[in-house]
């Protein structure tokens, strides 16, 4: 008898519980600048043999070249994967120009790239991507850029590919240095 007004009271508060609100999308701004941006994507200089090994001469010397076509191009941050390699041959830009540098993943599909730039809310600006052989051309893709080839040869260095993109159009350029 003494659970019964209890366990009256108890449906009576459950059933006098608001009704949960009905959660609604929130709409995408129409100024959102979600993958837009200018993006400069190269693969890391000539490295020594090893898993993750540092770059020879030739590669120090590519990644000053780097350094001397992008010194002007006001970039806003890198973004590199986490190898040596790859660390090294950007960091002549990122002393120098004082910049920022943000890490993702070696993956074959550039989710890495496009959740941390996601992340870091850096959308809209101009960013250093530097990758490696295999990761170059799914990155672009991910950017949804269509380029002209499939793969980057293991020999192949001195590629460089300019990706801008707005609202309104999306130009990809390959240039050698």
């Amino acid at each position: 008898m003494r659970t019964m007004p209890i366990l009256l009271s108890l449906l009576l508060l459950i059933a006098c519980q608001p009704k949960q609100p009905v959660r609604q999308p929130i709409p995408v701004a129409e100024d959102t600048t979600f993958l837009t941006g200018t993006f400069y994507i190269v693969r890391h200089g000539e490295e020594c043999p090893g898993p993750d090994s540092v770059l020879t001469a030739t590669g120090n010397a590519r990644a000053g070249a780097l350094y001397r076509l992008l010194k002007d191009s006001a970039l806003n941050k890198i973004y590199t994967t986490p190898y040596k390699r790859a660390v090294a041959t950007a960091d002549s830009l990122r002393m120098r120009l004082h910049l920022d540098t943000c890490f993702y993943q070696a993956d074959t599909s550039g989710e890495s790239f496009i959740y941390q730039v996601t992340r870091h809310e850096d959308w809209g600006k101009r960013i250093l991507v530097v990758g490696h052989a295999h990761t170059i051309i799914p990155l672009l893709r991910s950017l949804k850029v269509s380029p002209a080839r499939d793969s980057i040869r293991d020999t192949e260095y001195d590629k460089l590919f300019i990706v801008r993109k707005s609202k309104a159009e999306t130009t990809l350029k390959e240039i050698s240095f």
